[in-house]
C-alpha cells in the first residue's frame, strides 16, 4: 500500500472510497455539512459556479450540474492530480448532490487506478452510491476516458 498521511480517511466512514490501489478518497455533497473527522487536505470541487474558498487546498472545476466538465483536458489534468495526490493525502471530491459529478470523477479516479473503464462506473456503484454516475453521458464519459492520453 502506499504511504498515507498521518491520520487518512477512514474507509468505513459513508463515502470513503477505497481505490484497487488502496488509496482513499471521500466523495460527498456540498450541500451538506462537512462530516465530522478530520478535513480533506485537497479537494476537487466540481460545480458550475465558483464556490467559497475553504481552509484546505482546494480546486474548482467547473462541471454544471447533470452535464460533464467544460474543459475536458483541465478535468483530466485535475482527476489526475487528485489521484496521485490520494496516495498520500486525504483527497475529497464533492459536487452539490454528491452523487452524478461526484461519481463520474470518482469512476475516473478508478480507470487511473487500473479498472477497466467499461468497469469503472458499476466500481464505484458498488463501493460508493449505487446511484452514482446519473446520466448516459456521464457513463460515456468515463468508457472513454482511459482512451485519453494522460498528462506528463
Amino acid at each position: 500500500m502506499l504511504g498515507l498521511v498521518t491520520e487518512p480517511w477512514n474507509p468505513a466512514e459513508p463515502g470513503v472510497l477505497r481505490l484497487p490501489s488502496g488509496r482513499l478518497v471521500r466523495g460527498r455533497a456540498l450541500r451538506r455539512p462537512l462530516p465530522p473527522g478530520p478535513p480533506p487536505t485537497y479537494a476537487l470541487h466540481l460545480y458550475g459556479k465558483r464556490l467559497p474558498e475553504v481552509p484546505w487546498e482546494a480546486h474548482w472545476l467547473r462541471w454544471p450540474d447533470f452535464r460533464l466538465p467544460s474543459d475536458p483536458p483541465h478535468a483530466r489534468a485535475l482527476l489526475h492530480e487528485a489521484w496521485t495526490r490520494a496516495g498520500t493525502e486525504r483527497v475529497e471530491v464533492a459536487c452539490g448532490g454528491g452523487r452524478g459529478r461526484t461519481g463520474t470523477a470518482l469512476a475516473c479516479l478508478a480507470v487511473l487506478d487500473g479498472v477497466p473503464a467499461t468497469e469503472a462506473v458499476a466500481f464505484v456503484r458498488r463501493h460508493y452510491d449505487r446511484r452514482a454516475v446519473e446520466t448516459p453521458w456521464q457513463r460515456r464519459y468515463v468508457r472513454r476516458f482511459e482512451g485519453q492520453p494522460r498528462p506528463s
